[in-house]
């Protein structure tokens, strides 16, 4: 998307609507230079993604109930360490909002790419699926945590060093590239444009911006 589309979005949707940590969201994903952004604004927002992630695998959890037999197993196994990853992750995010220090980043980033890729994986297995509307299912529930996830990545990024980047990127197995196929865009829009309250144009444009540094990244 042109940088002029995404100034227009702009001036149409009010800063109250934004708020300020979807300003700095912005910002940090690269659509505008960063100016007064910075690790404890990031944990914040991070920390502000929980109620959304807590949600999503909640509904993960009660997905096998609805799948045909034979899959509930296949979906069980891909998504069991879900819940723990989820529960460190925030935990690790909390901590770093109190404490901003360097080694409280490196759990931070540990924890997300722990979860990150765990989500990839999952998506990989769900995909293998061969009964249609199990099969759909289990995407549409794991896509929810993944834009989530990968969202929380993408703010993790914008406070890490580009020593600890290339150590996460090298440890991340499971690239971005190969869930691509799976992955259910305009939902994802939508569920960035919910939690920052912008118009799903300008949450198009984010996603995009924070997948692709993500890949560039080597994730």
């Amino acid at each position: 998307m042109r940088f002029e589309s995404l100034r227009s979005a702009w001036g149409r949707a009010s800063t109250e609507l934004l708020g300020v940590l979807a300003l700095c969201a912005v910002l940090i994903m690269g659509t505008l230079p960063v100016v007064g952004c910075n690790g404890v604004t990031v944990a914040q927002d991070i920390v502000n993604w929980t109620p959304s992630l807590e949600s999503a695998i909640a509904t993960v959890d009660t997905t096998a109930s609805i799948l045909v037999p034979a899959d509930a197993p296949i979906f069980t196994a891909a998504t069991v360490g879900f819940d723990a990853a989820a529960t460190l992750l925030v935990a690790q995010a909390k901590a770093y909002l109190a404490n901003p220090s360097a080694s409280v980043l490196a759990k931070l980033q540990a924890a997300v790419l722990s979860l990150q890729q765990s989500v990839n994986a999952s998506i990989l297995s769900a995909a293998k699926i061969t009964n249609t509307a199990s099969q759909q299912h289990a995407l549409s529930a794991i896509n929810a945590v993944a834009t989530i996830v990968t969202a929380i990545l993408g703010l993790v990024q914008s406070i890490s060093s580009k020593v600890a980047l290339a150590q996460m990127a090298s440890a991340s197995t499971v690239k971005l590239a190969s869930i691509e196929p799976y992955v259910d865009h305009q939902r994802a829009n939508r569920i960035v444009a919910d939690h920052y309250g912008e118009p799903e144009l300008m949450a198009s444009a984010q996603v995009d911006r924070s997948v692709g540094a993500l890949e560039r990244a080597g994730f």
